[in-house]
């Protein structure tokens, strides 16, 4: 079985040979940036100075020695610094019959999904996997001949599937997704006039490219395969794949943040991409916070039922999970082991001697938080005016597409900072837009005493991870350094109170934090930076690839086994047999649209039962080796008047909440009361709200829930969103209280969490086995409701543990099911099917 790795960058590229010592350029910067001197920093030369609307100097010609990156060390893959490409052919021109290009690592490769996967097959986890991706660069003007050799020899000797798509689908979208996706995501709503990507055809764009991505994959994947697909980027494949390949296991990884229903609604065509996800079996995100927006704009855009695992849709399941990815231990103290290491180490120690190292590493965007950072270190300074010859903060800035204004707004704060604090033999601030090489920063990393992360909105940080795995002691004297985390991090889930958590928009809680770092003991910090290692550990790399591989895979063996193509038809005749065979036999059956037509007129549901059921029912009841009741979601009050004259029938009211066995007059409750008053006088109030909204609309008060009525409301698109977005509040607000909100077709019912029709069927199920002596060996349950779903999952469990001879399960509804059987005609059928089974 193979893994296809879909991910919108391969880890590798190609380069022709005639001009391999070049960088590719990069479709996503401005083509004055795409030289090979700028690619590293970003547009500016490593010696210029800058200031005005530049950036700071990098202060002295130490600084300039210490973090150069004129280097033959290998540059650190993923921070945008380009690579030494050689040639092939050692520098004579290529003859003729080589190959005119070269493959070399890519540099926009997502490096922690590139560190888990590789880890994982390190050791063996993952023996066949796949990348599946675009090289990055333009590919229109490569011949066929040799996009046929390149497309070879990377999956040959690289596990690579280059998607070759028009170099204008790939630039329109990449810029739909960092200038629309990307920013909305990150709780950045783009408005600026200068944006035109509402305007322009990037959507369409968008959808090619990830329709190129889905027929490329069906080509190449069997039916045993898995498919991962990463990030936003591709967030269309999973539905598009599912259509060509229904049977293919799917899983997508959301590798960013994702925003709350009301930041995601400005997307316009977040319904489409909300269905392009809900394609896969499984849906992953970072943190329980981006996984529960995820299911509350599902539940409010779609309309859809929303459960703490996932999304049930008409046909099927689709799974919900976190799963936290980090870094990989291994590949870090192979780092760490280089020789360059130790002599850079005592390099920057050297030249900071005496002084306490802050370190920060981020891009520059309005994401990365570097303002709201350096006023917070500027409010530092200012009130801790002692600290300032002692203190250093190095700002590591790493390439990304400029932005003049943010630039430009950044210098001012770094030039007044150094200006009011430098000295002719210190300045407190270090401001380096350049990538470092991966010695340079390890050794950084290494012995610094403080990391702080401002990040407005981050999916993870994996800085945080990396100086957290460094700060060990096993390579510096410096050790257990302080870790100050923006709150509004993915990080921040995993590693808890024991980092210093600040709000970034707060620069005098952020100036706190620093002074705090500087002056906590070496024991404190000791304990806090056990408990962050312990957490960097569990979610290492190659747990996120375990955990999502063994989770996906158990998602899609269960959704197997509900979908509604895999079920029968009954049987009658062979099910009429086994009756006949039964000593004793237990039969469940749910009322609402099995044994009537679920039609509630205006207001007013049907209190009698028609004939025929009551006839059918009566048949049943009269043979004394049948236990049998009836199911329904209606009051105790409203199930005593529709069956007062089928006196052996036994009766489960609201749901389970409330039983009646055969021939008595009193009922069970099976609920605890003392619950009921707590809840409801809530649940009223945010009723009431959207009651207003929805003309024709009604509540109706229950035992032991409330219901919601919007069937006869006259817009019923408008209707099925208020509701949504009602049973979304009432989760929201009652969920410590054991109460949620269920969305049917036409109501929303509120009820406890712990109600539903299995307990009350194992209640009966013990007491047709005490009153004769002997348990029943059939048994038969007919629903079509999603809580029969519970009933069916417990019939079918009583027969796999060998509880009863013969169990027999059967559904109505169109929806996936647990149920072994299905049965057509509705109504009609399941009461021919019944009176088949009564008759002599």
């Amino acid at each position: 079985m193979t893994i296809f790795v879909a991910s919108l960058f391969l880890p590798y590229t190609v380069t022709r040979q005639s001009s391999c010592s070049e960088v590719p350029p990069d479709p996503l910067l401005p083509q004055s940036l795409n030289s090979p001197t700028s690619r590293g920093n970003g547009g500016f030369d490593n010696d210029t100075t800058l200031r005005g609307n530049g950036l700071t100097p990098d202060a002295t010609t130490d600084h300039k020695h210490i973090f150069t990156s004129d280097s033959p060390l290998p540059a650190r893959k993923g921070m945008g610094y380009p690579f030494s490409h050689k040639p092939q052919s050692n520098g004579r021109p290529p003859t003729k019959g080589e190959p005119q290009w070269s493959v070399i690592p890519a540099t926009k490769v997502n490096d922690g999904l590139e560190s888990a996967i590789r880890s994982a097959a390190d050791v063996g986890y993952l023996k066949d996997t796949m990348w599946v991706g675009t090289l990055g660069t333009q590919t229109e003007t490569m011949e066929d001949c040799d996009r046929t050799t390149i497309k070879q020899k990377l999956k040959d000797e690289y596990g690579s599937l280059p998607v070759f798509v028009c170099d204008r689908d790939f630039e329109g979208h990449c810029t739909y997704c960092k200038t629309i996706i990307w920013p909305i995501f990150h709780y950045q709503v783009p408005d600026s006039p200068k944006s035109k990507a509402y305007e322009d055809c990037s959507w369409a764009y968008y959808v090619s490219l990830n329709q190129a991505f889905a027929e490329h994959i069906a080509e190449h994947c069997k039916r045993d395969d898995s498919v991962w697909v990463q990030d936003y980027h591709l967030m269309l494949v999973p539905a598009m794949l599912r259509k060509m390949v229904p049977d293919l296991r799917i899983g997508f990884f959301l590798h960013t943040a994702f925003p709350s229903s009301e930041v995601f609604r400005c997307l316009a065509p977040g319904k489409e991409l909300l269905r392009g996800l809900l394609g896969a079996n499984l849906i992953g995100f970072q943190i329980e916070e981006y996984s529960g927006h995820f299911l509350r704009t599902c539940s409010r855009t779609l309309s859809v039922e929303a459960t703490d695992e996932g999304i049930q849709l008409n046909d099927r399941f689709v799974n919900v999970g976190t799963f936290p990815i980090g870094i990989d231990p291994t590949l870090w103290d192979r780092r760490r082991q280089a020789d360059d290491i130790r002599l850079l180490i005592d390099t920057i120690s050297a030249r900071y001697r005496g002084k306490r190292i802050i370190i920060s590493h981020d891009k520059m965007d309005s994401i990365g938080g570097i303002r709201q950072k350096l006023l917070s270190y500027e409010h530092f300074l200012n009130t801790h005016r002692e600290w300032a010859n002692d203190i250093v903060l190095i700002q590591l800035v790493t390439s990304t597409t400029r932005q003049p204004d943010l630039e430009a707004s950044i210098s001012d704060i770094a030039l007044r900072i150094n200006s009011a604090y430098t000295t002719l033999e210190h300045q407190p601030l270090v401001f380096l837009r350049q990538d470092l090489l991966t010695p340079q920063y390890v050794a950084l990393i290494t012995v610094a005493d403080v990391l702080i992360v401002t990040s407005l909105r981050e999916g993870m940080n994996l800085t945080s991870h990396e100086f957290v795995y460094c700060q060990d002691g096993l390579y510096s004297n410096k050790a257990y350094g302080s870790l100050i985390l923006s709150e509004f991090t993915g990080s921040a889930s995993i590693f808890g109170d024991h980092a210093l958590l600040v709000n970034p928009w707060d620069f005098r809680q952020c100036a706190n934090a620093i002074y705090t770092a500087l002056v906590r003991g070496r024991e404190e910090r000791k304990r806090d930076w056990e408990q962050l290692h312990r957490s960097l550990l569990h979610n290492s790399a190659k747990n996120w690839v375990k955990s999502f591989k063994e989770r996906l895979s158990h998602a899609c063996i269960e959704q197997l086994s509900h979908r509604r193509c895999t079920l029968p038809c009954l049987s009658v005749d062979n099910l009429k047999e086994k009756y006949r065979q039964a000593g004793r036999r237990m039969i469940f059956i749910q009322y609402e649209g099995t044994l009537a037509p679920w039609r509630p007129p205006s207001g007013v549901f049907f209190l009698a039962t028609p004939q025929r059921a009551v006839t059918t029912l009566t048949d049943l009841t009269d043979d004394p080796l049948n236990v049998v009741y009836v199911v329904s979601s209606r009051t105790l009050e409203e199930q005593e008047r529709r069956f007062r004259h089928v006196a052996g029938v036994g009766l489960i009211a609201e749901n389970g909440c409330f039983l009646r066995e055969p021939h008595a007059n009193e009922w069970n409750n099976l609920v605890n009361e003392g619950q009921t008053d707590t809840w409801k006088e809530g649940v009223f109030c945010i009723l009431a709200y959207f009651q207003e909204r929805m003309e024709d609309s009604w509540v109706e008060t229950r035992h032991f829930s409330v219901v919601f009525h919007f069937g006869s409301v006259a817009d019923r698109a408008m209707a099925k969103r208020l509701a949504a977005e009602c049973a979304d509040q009432i989760n929201d607000a009652c969920a410590n209280q054991g109460i949620h909100a269920v969305i049917y077709e036409s109501a929303v019912i509120a009820e406890p969490i712990n109600t539903n029709k299995r307990p009350a069927a194992e209640v009966a199920w013990h007491y047709a086995d005490r009153s004769n002596n002997s348990k029943p060996d059939f048994l038969l349950i007919i629903g079509g409701d999603r809580e029969d779903e519970d009933l069916f999952r417990w019939a079918n469990e009583m027969d796999s543990t060998g509880a009863v001879d013969y169990s027999m399960t059967v559904t109505i509804g169109s929806q996936g099911s647990e149920a072994k059987t299905m049965l057509t005609h509705g109504v009609t059928g399941i009461l021919d099917c019944l009176q088949r089974l009564a008759s002599r």
